[in-house]
């Protein structure tokens, strides 16, 4: 089956879809920045874009290509994890403006991946790139919810899962999507999770923390985080009233 970008529209608002592995080929291989730019480019002037997720990753580039896609968008974006966002995919969901766990849902975060064939010099070369590119994921995790740029490279390389409750207490996810149930009811995603080293949280041990001790956020501070939100919301809405009015 073909894999594709589902987006729907009401002229103000829209909800994109990214169910499946991020992955340059795109077609029946995965779902490709390119194909996701052109989605993106048709959903007309809207002011607000929900985007689902529930892929278990892919390619580093292609997921930093949308990502960046998003951020350029003038819509504001809240991510929704309908069920999975794992590698390429947790980055995505952390880089928006706002992410929404869905109850019973995972996201894993790891070291990036490579493939190197040839003598040491090109091992050593692919190692050096790895650690380039793993640490560039890091400071997205840090840029969400602070820490150590080396903490959270600590918990890539243990590959860490987060139920939905567990992202939201790292500072990764900003909500649950109506509340969490018990962890022994989580659905099963639809991947082949195989290539990990654990199956999903069930299989996981419970996620190290990249900033210790990290308090329940108090009042004030989930205000201040929804005025932040607010804000950027309303600075979109003003640049683009600006670029109407100029045109």
């Amino acid at each position: 089956m073909r894999a594709e970008v589902i987006t729907e529209t009401d002229g103000t608002s829209a909800k994109v879809h990214i169910d499946d592995v991020i992955d340059s080929w795109g077609g029946y291989w995965g779902i490709s920045a390119k194909e996701f730019n052109q989605a993106l480019g048709e959903l007309g002037d809207v002011d607000e874009i929900t985007l689902h997720i529930n892929s278990p990753g892919g390619e580093v580039f292609e997921g930093v290509a949308i990502l960046n896609a998003l951020r350029r968008h003038p819509a504001t974006v809240t991510a929704v994890v309908d069920g999975l966002a794992a590698s390429a995919a947790s980055f995505i969901a952390v880089g928006v403006d706002k992410l929404v766990m869905g109850r019973n849902t995972e996201l894993m975060i790891h070291d990036a991946w490579g493939i190197a064939i040839g003598p040491a010099a090109d091992m050593h070369s692919m190692g050096e790139r790895l650690d380039k590119l793993s640490d560039n994921i890091a400071s997205m995790y840090a840029d969400k919810a602070g820490g150590a740029l080396g903490d959270w490279r600590s918990l890539m390389l243990a590959e860490t899962w987060y139920t939905a409750d567990e992202a939201v207490a790292a500072g990764l996810a900003d909500e649950v999507e109506g509340g969490q149930l018990a962890d022994d009811e989580i659905v099963a995603a639809a991947f082949d999770l195989s290539v990990f080293k654990h199956r999903g949280r069930a299989q996981a041990p419970a996620p190290a923390a990249a900033v210790a001790d990290r308090p329940a956020p108090p009042a004030q501070a989930v205000d201040e985080r929804r005025d932040r939100f607010d804000a950027r919301r309303t600075n979109r809405h003003a640049r683009r009233a600006a670029a109407h009015a100029a045109a």
